[in-house]
């Protein structure tokens, strides 16, 4: 199984549904065996499933409702306004439009939110300050193991039910999402996309990192924003199992040398900020 993580902006690539459906093609659904490993219960090799962003629509529709986006150590702050919000632009617009360019593409993709099935469930991360944002988030996976037995591609939006309460809607950062999917799938690998070539260092792609790196990077500020968010996800994936992590342009897709990979986690859970925030 691969799990792709992918943005708004390399959503708008003229290129991102025909790579998908090239992946698809060599490692998709579709290959020899899949429909059986997945009816096995455990991770299929062959099948690649889809977690996505939107962010800049998020902000776009916010501005527009006279609702201005607030960001905390480059997260969004969510309030339950802004949560119908997130709701609206992700599991609605922003979904059903990678879906149908990925079908015009002949990818069978089917479109699902992080709340169906309680694929996803979490806790609130910091309600004071961020509101209704999910921190740690755990995972049931059944749902994307029946739609990639029957040779679907999950295409998820990366909101959560919220664990232990009334089941009441939160915002979770598709990268910690994809990390926690990627973990509990014990995925052959988690490809994060990116609108550069990889982890930037005095302006030059690192093509490995390993976690004390990565902690450097994030504590100088070189790495900040979304860029620190996708490290301490790409982090906690390894650590938490997963084969293979990069951190990669969408050409990373379909080309397993581009890109930063992951080669090493530390063992304390500690060594990153606990698992954040928002869309």
């Amino acid at each position: 199984m691969r799990v792709v993580k992918i943005g708004g902006r390399a959503q708008s690539d003229a290129r991102f549904a025909t790579l998908m459906a090239n992946a698809c093609r060599t490692t998709g659904p579709f290959a020899a065996g899949a429909a059986a490993a997945a009816r096995s219960g455990g991770a299929d090799e062959h099948a690649l499933c889809l977690v996505h962003g939107g962010g800049d629509e998020v902000s776009a529709l916010q501005r527009t409702l006279g609702l201005e986006p607030r960001f905390v150590g480059g997260r969004r702050v969510t309030s339950e306004a802004d949560l119908d919000v997130v709701r609206m632009v992700l599991s609605g617009t922003t979904n059903k439009r990678i879906v149908a360019q990925l079908l015009g593409a002949g990818v069978r993709a089917v479109g699902i939110s992080g709340e169906d099935a309680n694929l996803f469930s979490a806790v609130p991360l910091d309600a004071a300050t961020m509101g209704r944002v999910g921190g740690a988030t755990t995972v049931d996976p059944r749902i994307v193991h029946v739609l990639c037995d029957a040779g679907f591609v999950p295409v998820i939006s990366p909101l959560a039910r919220e664990a232990g309460g009334n089941g009441a809607g939160l915002n979770v950062n598709g990268d910690d999402a994809a990390a926690a999917l990627a973990i509990a799938l014990a995925a052959s690998e988690l490809l994060l996309v990116v609108d550069v070539g990889g982890v930037l260092a005095a302006g030059a792609v690192l093509p490995e990192l390993d976690a004390e790196r990565a902690h450097a990077l994030i504590a100088s500020g070189e790495a900040a924003g979304g860029m620190a968010a996708k490290l301490q996800a790409a982090e906690r994936a390894l650590r938490g199992g997963v084969s293979v992590v990069r951190i990669a342009p969408l050409d990373g897709i379909t080309n397993s040398t581009v890109g930063t990979r992951f080669v090493s986690a530390v063992t304390s859970a500690s060594a990153f900020a606990p698992a954040p925030a928002s869309a």
